[in-house]
């Protein structure tokens, strides 16, 4: 069956598609990173190998197979050769401490671990406890059957594990979250609609390991495209390549999009083969998308979901700019409620928790049945299963979803919710601020109380109280922030999540108020 044909089907087979692509698509670039480009046969042929040897090596069915590394063409080969087998791809966070390693490594039951040589100089001696490593960067073709060697066909269920991605908790043992087959194909549904096919040039600059790379990653390997891969982000580089490769699609997270809006040389580049540019993981301000819209040619999608599934919201924000305060409707077969604190639906318009359900919710937690259920809630009234987001949201007539904060970052002041977003986009009016951010402290009189970090324009700390008067006037009695601080940077993740934990040890550092 041809790889068109099979993408036709409600649930089909991706090694099928793989080896199809490298029948069809023959000398076009299917894997790109700095170092060189393979075309389809190529990566059809190498998949192949490091599948047999892992088949070889005794791999069962469904079992997981460790990554750990800066993202290269050689990490993409075995993330999907470990499906092309019949294992499953379990990518290990890097930004993880070791003890965190060693416990993701064990919870995935991987019995081998690809990993690059600096990230074992970083490790040192400390051993992640798998049956075989093999060193990406050295031993991945000593090691590899040799060219031609045959793989044992493998025919996905749709229950099988496609994928273990583990969760980015800054504290604690990162959660293994698994995605099926059928996950993932499903995922696929909206692939001929973004624009994807065997022409599309994606070019990603956030890691492998995250699922927020594969929800481009994936559509353009699979449709027979190329996936342009770049290890760390940087913005010069990023716009010459996508102006001398001709990327048609990207997904950058808020804080690159932010970082090329205020590149000097970004008019110097030609971007004008960009068809569609994606957004996901962390608040994606509304003046930012503004901004994006004006001067990157090509859609802008942003996508609201969690790793673990849920509700999947998307906003054309091309075709709705008026609703860029928002981050979407929810995705055909998505669905969202927005529940109250005494558990029932509140009216539109109305703040509350998020939960929500769709056909790409995952198998589960890793090992961990209890975490899972403590991730779902049930519908009283049907039985149903939903997903907690994680959110406080609320819905307008048209349907689009307004966030307002994390249900962890609402702060209780005085006995009242204060959402941390409707404080920071006060303080971002304020035009010596480029970034702000609001989080709870304890507080003798009020029980917790807003306080403010800001990244300046302008290094004036002068200017602090000013800002934080000005912020003031304009919120209610139980908004207004008690302290702001500046700061040269906001803490991110290596995909751009603020880590509002280390702003609340900061303020810890800095002193508490009354």
């Amino acid at each position: 069956m041809s790889p068109e044909a099979e993408l036709e089907r409600d649930f089909g087979s991706f090694p099928t598609l793989l080896a199809g692509w490298g029948e069809v698509r023959g000398a076009a670039c299917a894997l790109r990173d700095e170092r060189g480009t393979l075309s389809w046969v190529e990566t059809a042929d190498r998949i192949r190998r490091i599948a047999a040897q892992l088949q070889a090596d005794g791999l069962a069915r469904g079992q997981a197979v460790a990554i750990l590394g800066t993202t290269t063409v050689d990490y993409a080969l075995v993330y999907l050769a470990a499906i092309y087998a019949g294992g499953c791809a379990a990518p290990l966070t890097t930004s993880a401490s070791a003890g965190q390693l060693r416990a993701m490594a064990e919870d995935s039951g991987a019995a081998h671990l690809f990993v690059d040589r600096a990230k074992l100089a970083e490790l040192g001696d400390f051993g992640l406890g798998v049956e075989r490593q093999i060193v990406l960067d050295e031993e991945l073709w000593s090691w590899a059957a040799p060219a031609g060697t045959a793989c044992e066909p493998f025919e996905p269920e749709p229950g099988d594990r496609f994928n273990i991605i583990y969760s980015s908790g800054t504290t604690g043992t990162p959660k293994g979250i698994v995605h099926s087959h059928l996950m993932r194909w499903r995922q696929m549904a909206f692939r001929s609609l973004q624009g994807y096919g065997a022409e599309a040039i994606t070019l990603t600059s956030t890691p492998l390991y995250s699922n927020t790379t594969m929800a481009v990653f994936l559509p353009t390997m699979f449709s027979g495209g190329c996936a342009s891969l770049m290890g760390k982000f940087d913005t010069v580089k990023w716009l010459e390549r996508a102006s001398a490769e001709r990327a048609t699609h990207t997904m950058l997270v808020p804080v690159q999009y932010r970082r090329l809006m205020t590149e000097l040389r970004f008019d110097d580049f030609d971007l004008s083969a960009m068809r569609m540019k994606y957004c996901t993981s962390a608040p994606f301000p509304a003046e930012l998308k503004a901004e994006v819209l004006r001067r990157m040619p090509g859609g802008l999608i942003e996508i609201y979901s969690m790793t673990e599934g849920g509700v999947v919201c998307i906003l054309y924000a091309h075709e709705h700019p008026d609703k860029l305060h928002t981050v979407g409707q929810p995705a055909p077969g998505s669905l969202l409620k927005v529940v109250g604190e005494d558990g029932r639906e509140v009216a539109p318009g109305e703040p509350g928790e998020l939960y929500g359900r769709s056909p790409t919710m995952m198998s589960g937690y890793n090992n961990a049945p209890g975490k899972t259920a403590e991730a779902q809630w049930t519908d009283p009234a049907d039985g149903s299963v939903w997903m907690k987001m994680g959110d406080i949201g609320r819905v307008d007539a048209e349907g689009f979803v307004e966030l307002v904060g994390r249900a962890k970052d609402v702060i209780i002041s005085g006995g009242f919710n204060v959402f941390p977003i409707d404080l920071e986009g006060e303080l971002l009016k304020d035009p010596r601020v480029t970034e702000a951010a609001v989080i709870g402290v304890p507080s003798d009189k009020w029980g917790e109380t807003p306080v403010g970090f800001v990244v300046l324009k302008d290094a004036d700390e002068a200017a602090l109280e000013e800002i934080r008067a000005t912020a003031n006037a304009r919120l209610g009695k139980t908004q207004r922030l008690a302290l702001i601080h500046a700061i040269e940077e906001m803490p991110r993740s290596h995909i751009g999540k603020l880590l509002k934990t280390e702003l609340r040890d900061l303020a810890a550092a800095k002193g508490g108020v009354a």
